[in-house]
């Protein structure tokens, strides 16, 4: 369930040919930043360059009061919302909702992703359609900086990675005011009760209510 292909439709976003060839899928976010500014300089005429190493679709809504650093693309038809904080290093897809004080930084949102109300997003992977409620968001950081574990069952996986918020599958919905703590893996078709705090691996076409209380979804 860890593999990219499991979690992802990796049709639905530029980099999908980049997390084909990774074991796990945080095994790029240590390169999104150069996988950004290498798809940005083969885009055609239909994004606009609005500043250093920023591409955004002519047919993307950005709000005066957002904030896009750099580097940074944008797809088809998504709207960034008033006073966003998209601080660099994010590669966004088409159709995606980056909401009103919602941050954004060396992360990946497939297409149709929405953060639409007070997010953090911080080097994660959002699949396709995911959601998050309001005022969800991903921890990047443990409270003692040590490297991030991934733990599934009883097999311990080490990252490496000191910055690694969430791997969210494709069509997860987590509910309001949750947190997403460092390595967290939720697979596909998952539901995220509200005011959950999620660690380690969530097997996909599963609800969780609590740490202790995860069910799998009835068809």
């Amino acid at each position: 369930m860890l593999k990219p292909i499991e979690m992802y439709d990796l049709n639905k976003s530029l980099a999908g040919k980049f997390l084909s060839l990774k074991e796990y899928p945080w095994e790029i976010l240590t390169e999104i930043k150069s996988i950004i500014l290498t798809i940005g300089e083969k885009l055609g005429d239909e994004y606009e360059r609005i500043s250093e190493n920023v591409w955004v679709h002519k047919t993307a809504k950005i709000a005066p009061t957002a904030y896009i650093g750099s580097p940074c693309i944008i797809g088809e038809d998504t709207e960034v919302r008033h006073c966003a904080f998209i601080r660099g290093s994010a590669l966004i897809g088409k159709n995606c909702v980056i909401g009103n004080s919602t941050e954004v930084k060396n992360s990946i949102l497939f297409d149709n992703v929405q953060v639409p109300h007070y997010n953090y997003v911080g080097d994660s992977v959002l699949g396709y359609k995911s959601h998050l409620g309001a005022g969800a968001v991903t921890s990047n950081v443990k409270s003692d900086r040590t490297v991030v574990k991934v733990k599934n069952g009883e097999k311990i996986i080490d990252t490496k990675l000191k910055k690694f918020g969430a791997m969210v599958g494709d069509n997860v919905e987590v509910g309001c005011n949750s947190v997403l703590n460092p390595g967290t893996v939720i697979g596909r078709n998952c539901r995220v009760y509200p005011l959950s705090r999620v660690r380690g691996v969530v097997k996909e076409n599963s609800i969780f209510k609590s740490e202790d209380n995860i069910v799998a979804m009835e068809d």
